[in-house]
Formats: C-alpha cells, sequence, structure tokens
C-alpha cells in the first residue's frame, strides 16, 4: 500500500473542535475506521475523507502553552510524513463571554466577561486570567457584561446590554456607571484620541465624551446579538453584528461617521482586532468553515484559524493571539504583534 502524502493544511492553526481541512494524495482505505488523523500524539477520527481530502477535528491536547505539534495521516499501520500545526492552549472554560477578550498592558492579564442570559445576575461578572494563566474572579454586580476596553489611561470600560450603561472600574475594583440610556449596549472601542465609541445593537454607534454624555456618531443595521468595534491603524472604525444572513459584511466607519462596506461575505462575524500591518481579525464563518479569518487592507481573506463558536479576539504583547469560544479561553502563538490606537 502507498504512503499516504499530505499536501496542505487548511488553515495552519486552530483551538480544540476546529476542523482542519487536509489536501493529500494516496490516502487509501476500505472502511472508515481504518482511517486516522494525528495531533502530535493525539488522535482523532476524520469528520470526511477521500483519498485527496480529509476534515478533521482539533483533539483536545495538553500543552502547557500551545504550540506546534506534527499532523499525520495514518490508515492500516501506514503514516503519513508529518506537517506542523499550530495548536492553542485552553486558560479557562466554563465561562459565557459574548465578546471579545481585553488585554491590560500594564500587567498583562487578559480579562473576560461571565455575560449570562438576559437579565440574569451571575455570581462573578468578569473574569481575570494571569499571564501564568489561573483565572480569578475580579469583578461582581454587572448584569449581562457585554464588551471589555481599555482606556489611553489604563481604566477599564465595560458595556452592560442589560440596562444599555458603561460602566468605568475604579483601582478598587468596583464598577461606577460613567453613562447611560445607550440602548443594548454591546460593543466598545477607544480611538487615537481616547474617545470612547459604544454600539447600540439596535444600530446606533455613539460616541461618548469624558463625562458620559453620548450624541449619534453613526446609524447601522441592527444585529442579533452584540456588536463589535475595532479601530484599525487607518483611523476607521470597524463594526461587525452578526444577522441571521449568511451574508454579512465588515461595516467600516469614517470620523465623520460615513459608513461603508469593507467587506461582506461572512457568517455570524463577531469579535475583531487589527495587527501593526493593519490585518484586520475576525471571528466568523465563510465559505462553511468556522475560526478566525485574516482580511488584508486590500480585503483578501483567508482563514488562520480553526475553531468553533468563537465569539472574539484580542493580541497580547508577546506575538500570541487571544481567542474566545462562547465558553473558553484560548492563548494561540502566532508571532502576530497587535495594534493598539494608543
Amino acid at each position: 500500500m502507498a504512503q499516504p502524502v499530505i499536501e496542505s493544511l487548511m488553515p495552519r492553526a486552530g483551538v480544540e473542535g476546529g476542523e482542519v481541512v487536509i489536501g493529500c494524495r494516496d490516502f487509501v482505505f476500505s472502511t472508515y475506521d481504518q482511517a486516522r488523523v494525528s495531533f502530535g500524539q493525539a488522535h482523532t477520527r476524520p469528520v470526511s475523507a477521500s483519498p485527496t481530502r480529509v476534515i478533521a477535528p482539533i483533539p483536545s491536547i495538553d500543552l502547557m502553552s500551545g504550540g506546534e505539534v506534527e499532523v499525520r495521516l495514518e490508515v492500516n499501520g501506514t503514516v503519513s510524513e508529518s506537517r506542523p500545526f499550530i495548536i492553542g492552549q485552553k486558560l479557562a472554560e466554563n465561562l459565557h463571554p459574548v465578546a471579545s477578550p481585553a488585554y491590560d498592558r500594564d500587567n498583562g492579564a487578559v480579562y473576560t466577561t461571565f455575560s449570562g442570559t438576559r437579565g440574569q445576575k451571575v455570581p462573578v461578572s468578569v473574569y481575570k486570567l494571569t499571564p501564568e494563566g489561573e483565572s480569578e474572579p475580579f469583578l461582581t454586580d454587572i448584569i449581562n457584561p457585554t464588551g471589555l476596553a481599555f482606556s489611553p489611561d489604563g481604566e477599564m470600560y465595560i458595556t452592560s446590554r442589560y440596562d444599555g450603561s458603561v460602566y468605568r472600574v475604579t483601582p478598587f475594583k468596583e464598577a461606577e456607571v460613567h453613562a447611560r440610556n445607550l440602548g443594548l449596549a454591546t460593543g466598545i472601542a477607544f480611538d487615537s484620541e481616547g474617545r470612547m465609541f459604544v454600539g447600540d445593537r439596535s444600530g446606533t454607534i455613539y460616541l461618548v465624551n469624558e463625562i458620559g454624555e453620548s450624541t449619534t456618531f453613526a446609524t447601522v443595521e441592527p444585529s442579533m446579538a452584540a456588536f463589535h468595534l475595532a479601530f484599525g491603524p487607518d483611523g476607521y472604525l470597524y463594526v461587525t453584528g452578526p444577522t441571521l444572513s449568511s451574508f454579512d459584511s465588515v461595516m467600516r466607519i469614517s470620523n465623520e461617521g460615513i459608513v461603508t462596506r469593507f467587506f461582506t461575505g461572512l457568517g455570524r462575524p463577531q469579535g475583531l482586532a487589527f495587527d501593526r500591518e493593519g490585518n484586520l481579525y475576525v471571528a466568523a464563518s465563510r465559505r462553511g468553515h468556522r475560526g478566525i479569518l485574516r482580511i488584508t487592507p486590500d480585503a483578501e481573506a483567508e482563514m488562520l484559524v480553526a475553531g468553533v463558536s468563537l465569539v472574539g479576539l484580542c493580541f497580547d504583547d508577546h506575538g500570541n493571539m487571544i481567542i474566545a469560544s462562547n465558553s473558553e479561553i484560548f492563548r494561540v502563538p502566532l508571532g502576530i504583534e497587535g495594534y493598539w490606537p494608543f
């Protein structure tokens, strides 16, 4: 029997549960239980397989910090040569984020919410993940915390879709209302001048000043879930908001509040972030594949990280992408330098 050969992996990184498309040749088997894919020392069965194409789920792998493993095809005792693949480390589970996590550049910690169902008051609103990967309660008393962002002076702000408010977290870990009456307040971002922008799920993007007064900055289509906001190196505000369509867009808003479509053709686009080169990363599905998509400034797209039920991402200062699913947080070492507007 000929040795199977791996010709390509798409994408080349992923987190537990994501699906990897393996282009191959001579992967020949007579019964399905003869086909197997290994990620390092962990093995998995393909969800579909042919002699030239295999789709395999990423298994749970106990890696201390995430990193590179070798992928191989196995059939009837015959093993292919390996191809490298990057798997993310699971930092935390049993959470409920609905938007991107936030990275604190002052202490290296990652913060994420436990949002809960509509009107549900959970024991812990925000969790802190230390640089060592330890998870600890950080904040209580905010109902349905949604978006997280740090201001240029390092203060944390949190939106609540329950009461339409933005909360400021004091140095004593107390949440004070900064702005009210923002509808179903979800996404939040700061521009290079330190101005706060908040997305109301019904379609309004608010500009909120330093004393909590809001004005309408722009209007976009309503969303069935959270709005997600991020500023790019070009100074534009980028917005996603999933609808029932499988052909949603990433919207781009100028300083004058003019809305245009930057990229179209995504299913349930959610959290987004930029790198220093101006590439946009967004949690979404495209052409049947789910994960983190990378979109260049010229609007060319590729799936970069495979994953399921992903809701957001951010970057740390060490080249890692921090990814949130609807219940877990992962750290993927990709060597990407994230962009901060300030």
